[in-house]
């Protein structure tokens, strides 16, 4: 029977996070809001829509956001060209998908901020699919973007394994009914994770490649 590997991909397979909490930060403080770097760092992973609502809370003036995000696109649109995978990232889905998991993606990246991550983590022979924020209406900690993986593998939530980075993905894939596994290089204590619906820690992709045989992905 069919089983799915879905990955978060910011802070999983490509060590972007930080640059997300700089840009983000940046995007705020040209728009006059003093935004402390670490609270930007643990909302990273939300949609762009709620990152800022997490961040200024629902009072805010709404009329910001459209040009707060547009802010951040534009700052972290600099360094599409340079955006780091993490070591062993792609050699992990390529063994996944040898091995005979569907590989899909579950992100809320979409158009050219997804072409610059696809280009860093060079491995579209070992992903099956993608799950982009165009796909869903919710994305995380909504289970939504988990679902819509799931649909696009064509297995139940017991045959999937979601791994990802934040908090978010952990309760995205908990509400979705999928086992989860948390990495720690997207900076998130594993407390935290754990706390989340996390099954198990592992502190990055060659981490969780090297204790493939013993993990929730056996």
């Amino acid at each position: 029977m069919d089983r799915a590997a879905v990955f978060d991909v910011d802070g999983t397979l490509v060590d972007t996070n930080h640059l997300h909490v700089v840009t983000w930060w940046e995007a705020f403080r040209q728009a006059g809001h003093r935004v402390p770097m670490h609270a930007v760092h643990r909302a990273v992973g939300l949609t762009s829509a709620d990152l800022i609502g997490h961040l200024l809370g629902e009072d805010r003036d709404t009329g910001e956001d459209a040009r707060i995000s547009a802010a951040h696109t534009t700052l972290y649109a600099q360094y599409f060209d340079r955006l780091p995978a993490f070591a062993d990232a792609g050699r992990l889905l390529r063994r996944l998908h040898r091995e005979g998991w569907t590989v899909v993606l579950a992100t809320s990246a979409s158009g050219p901020e997804l072409r610059a991550l696809l280009r860093a983590l060079d491995a579209d022979d070992a992903v099956d699919a993608t799950a982009s924020s165009d796909d869903v209406r919710q994305g995380k900690p909504a289970p939504e973007p988990v679902e819509r993986a799931l649909e696009l593998a064509g297995v139940p939530p017991e045959r999937a394994v979601f791994v990802g980075d934040t908090v978010w993905d952990m309760r995205a894939g908990a509400v979705a009914g999928v086992r989860c596994v948390g990495l720690l290089c997207g900076g998130i204590p594993r407390a935290d994770l754990m706390a989340a619906g996390a099954d198990a820690v592992y502190d990055d992709p060659a981490h969780l490649l090297a204790e493939l045989a013993d993990s929730p992905l056996a």
